[in-house]
């Protein structure tokens, strides 16, 4: 392909806001620009340029070899397979691995499971008061950012939801009131209106010392630190709309387990006296589709498991947690999540991989199917961070789709003798 052209209204899958506005600039078969400018959008575009290698036993093959191998291995460990999907796959592409998953009785796992798990169980104890990116950048009046700072990791959050104009804050940033809190080495954004800060040892007592104000509890003698925590609570009881924001993924240490139930209780609180909703952040590459297609497919958001004919929700025994367990693994997506325990374990038994970058993976692949990324060279839909499904328009076409790829290989085992 030659000469240049410019993709519009591109959604970007570099982090979980999945900015659905970008220009992409194309010259000569690669991306060379991307507008507005975003960091983590520009690494995440790279110039486009993917390998595009099908092995089986690690010499080259053609795509109808490489499917017949594929179904082979895994029909031979049904029931005990594991199927894990990783980020850069459409929902599309997910939804013809889960399909694959019950054909094989396998356990499936995903790229989120494990950080975000102590969110999602929270919220299913719990319920959750959440909303639209959208809303809070038309209602929330008073947004606190707890333990987060989304310039770090989502560029863009401030100046799509925050800073800009929204039909009841038509100010922008100048109508809202920013309450930063730092907790330990999770810092908050700077230039907050109120700027608080903990230990890590402090946060749960001033997440209840928070709930308990909304909620018109007396406080009794509190020490000058947690009085903070009283006066951020009471600014956002005042509110029209409040938002409270938190990262459900950390690049760091795990954060305690009982943050993500502390700040959807004081959500909850916060729905009495005022409105208020908790936004989640997640990371890109369509890795909150995952478990939307498992929740619409299972009814269960990780950690399913079909060896007994039907799904069964086992968060306490997530397969990624014991993959010496397995008799054989599909890798659908990208493989760069996976821990190097879990690598070290996929040495002993044979795996298939399907998605981007299939043939670079760090262990031993008995196939490897190099495909397009999702929202590069493969349209369909993704999930914003808020569960929004958004339609990917790629701006440079791909060898194969992960899609098709899924969907050849689920033909294969149904058209041999079912597991």
């Amino acid at each position: 392909m030659t000469g240049a052209r410019t993709a519009a209204s591109v959604t970007c899958l570099g982090c979980g806001c999945a900015c659905d506005d970008l220009e992409v600039q194309v010259r000569d078969g690669r991306i060379v620009d991307i507008s507005p400018t975003c960091r983590v959008g520009r690494a995440w575009f790279g110039d486009g340029l993917v390998p595009d290698a099908i092995t089986r036993g690690g010499s080259a093959a053609t795509l109808e070899q490489a499917i017949e191998e594929a179904a082979q291995v895994l029909a031979a460990a049904a029931g005990r397979t594991m199927v894990y999907l990783g980020p850069d796959l459409s929902t599309q592409a997910q939804r013809a691995a889960l399909a694959i998953a019950d054909l094989l009785r396998a356990q499936v796992d995903t790229a989120t499971s494990r950080p975000a798990a102590a969110g999602l169980l929270a919220a299913q104890r719990r319920g959750r008061a959440a909303a639209t990116l959208g809303e809070i950048r038309n209602r929330a009046d008073v947004v606190l950012f707890w333990a987060v700072d989304p310039r770090a990791r989502y560029p863009r959050f401030f100046s799509r939801f925050i800073d800009a104009a929204g039909t009841h804050v038509p100010a922008g940033r100048g109508g809202r009131r920013v309450v930063s809190v730092t907790v330990g080495a999770d810092r908050g954004p700077s230039g907050g209106d109120l700027e608080l800060t903990f230990s890590t040892e402090e946060e749960i007592t001033a997440l209840s010392i928070m709930r308990a104000t909304v909620l018109g509890n007396p406080l009794g003698e509190l020490p000058s630190n947690l009085q903070q925590a009283a006066s951020a609570a009471a600014l956002l009881k005042e509110a029209k709309y409040a938002a409270i924001v938190h990262e459900a993924e950390p690049g760091g240490e795990q954060p305690d387990p009982l943050r993500a139930e502390g700040l959807i209780a004081l959500a909850q609180a916060l729905n009495g006296p005022t409105r208020a909703a908790l936004s989640t952040l997640r990371s890109g590459g369509n890795r909150s589709g995952a478990e939307s297609a498992l929740t619409w497919q299972t009814g269960y958001p990780m950690a399913v498991d079909f060896s007994e004919g039907f799904p069964r929700y086992t968060p306490d025994r997530r397969a990624l947690d014991r993959p010496g367990e397995a008799a054989a693994m599909l890798v659908a997506g990208s493989s760069v999540e996976l821990s190097p325990e879990v690598a070290a374990a996929l040495g002993r038994i044979p795996v298939v991989v399907i998605g981007p970058r299939a043939s670079r993976t760090s262990f031993a692949t008995r196939v490897a199917i190099d495909t397009g990324v999702a929202g590069i060279h493969e349209g369909g839909t993704a999930y914003r961070t808020d569960d929004i499904p958004l339609p990917l328009r790629p701006p440079l076409p791909g060898a194969r789709s992960a899609a098709e790829t899924l969907h050849a290989l689920l033909a294969a085992l149904q058209g041999g003798r079912k597991p």
